[in-house]
């Protein structure tokens, strides 16, 4: 397909995802970086509570609570 029927196609709102190959996509900034933390016992066991309330991964509880405190401490 020509750079010009797709531009048609989209200003003409038709979909247009199914001609689009994301498989190299990135969001800059949101990149990934693997880090190794250590934390005492306690606090993994008390990650893990609040995680399993939450249903989600234990990673997730410290990425979703160190996000809020960077967050808040913007403004």
């Amino acid at each position: 397909m020509k750079a010009s029927e797709f531009d048609k196609k989209f200003d003409e709102n038709e979909d247009i995802v199914d001609m689009l190959d994301f498989s190299g996509a990135r969001r800059p900034g949101e990149e990934q970086k693997r880090i190794n933390v250590d934390f005492p016992a306690w606090m993994v066991k008390a990650l893990d509570r609040e995680a399993r309330r939450k249903g989600v991964t234990r990673q997730s509880v410290i990425k979703m609570w160190l996000a809020e405190r960077l967050q808040a401490g913007r403004g």
